[in-house]
Parts: structure tokens; C-alpha cells; sequence
């Protein structure tokens, strides 16, 4: 049976669609462990904003928060992306299959000889005489709507 509801995973993918909550796990992954001072130097938000995004990064386990003294510093948990990369690698090669497929018809398509029995540089169009059977001129169209101006009253 098909599981289509993951919490866990829902509240990763919640995390990581946020462009400020993504800056912070690039933070953490350059580093062993930063203070959340340091963490929200760059981001021109208050503190309270910055751990605000930490609080949500940490319910989706991807942050972990330690505190010494006064200073909490926090760790990149990278464990919970692998259920993430997962279930993304599931749809990526389910598309490289049908761009697979795609390439080999086009090629299989250019491979094959022309369906136009036409040779090269020859219109299929005549080059004089009536595009129909008949002799019969067109006649013009009625215009879609009325001129500009005064509709005559009838």
C-alpha cells in the first residue's frame, strides 16, 4: 500500500521551502556549531525572527540546539534529508525514464525517411491556377460588428 501522508516529511520539505530557513542550514553546514548571534548576523530581521525560523527548522529535526551559559548554539542534523532525498529520487528516476523514452522516439523519428513524397525544395502548392475546384469568387465578409459612431435608429 501506498503511504501518502508523512508528517516527518511534510514538516521538511514545510522547513526547507523557506529562502531564510535555507541560508541557516547553509550556515550550519559550513560550520561544526554557531551561536544564534552569529547565526542571525547576516539577515537583516530581529533575533526573535531568527529563532522564530530555528524553531521550525528544529521541529523538522534538522537543527539541534545546545546551550551553554547564556549561549545556545546550534548544529546542522542533516539525518532527516536523506528521507527527503528519498522520496525525491523516487520522481527523479521516474523522469529520466520518460526523457529517456522521449530522446529514443525523437531519434528513432529523425533515423526514418521522410513521409513527404515530395523531393527536397518542391511545394506540395501548385504554382498557378484556383486553390479550389470551383470558379466561383469569394464573397466578402460582413464586418463583426458596427462602425464607430451613431447607430442609426430603424
Amino acid at each position: 500500500m501506498v503511504k501518502y501522508q508523512n508528517p516527518e516529511l511534510d514538516r521538511i520539505f514545510s522547513a526547507l521551502a523557506d529562502p531564510t530557513r535555507r541560508a541557516l542550514l547553509a550556515q550550519l553546514g559550513d560550520h561544526e556549531a554557531v551561536s544564534v548571534s552569529e547565526l542571525a548576523r547576516p539577515f537583516a530581521m530581529s533575533l526573535p525572527a531568527v529563532m522564530k525560523h530555528l524553531d521550525v527548522l528544529s521541529d523538522a529535526g534538522l537543527v539541534t540546539r545546545s546551550k551553554t551559559g547564556r549561549t545556545v548554539t546550534c548544529q546542522l542534523n542533516a539525518a532527516p534529508m536523506e528521507e527527503a532525498m528519498n522520496w525525491l529520487t523516487r520522481y527523479q528516476i521516474f523522469w529520466t525514464r520518460q526523457l529517456d523514452r522521449l530522446q529514443a522516439l525523437l531519434e528513432e523519428d529523425a533515423c526514418q525517411p521522410s513521409r513527404n513524397p515530395s523531393p527536397p525544395g518542391l511545394s506540395l502548392v501548385p504554382a498557378s491556377g484556383p486553390a479550389s475546384p470551383s470558379d466561383a469568387g469569394s464573397t466578402p465578409r460582413r464586418p463583426r460588428s458596427t462602425p464607430r459612431g451613431r447607430t442609426p435608429k430603424g
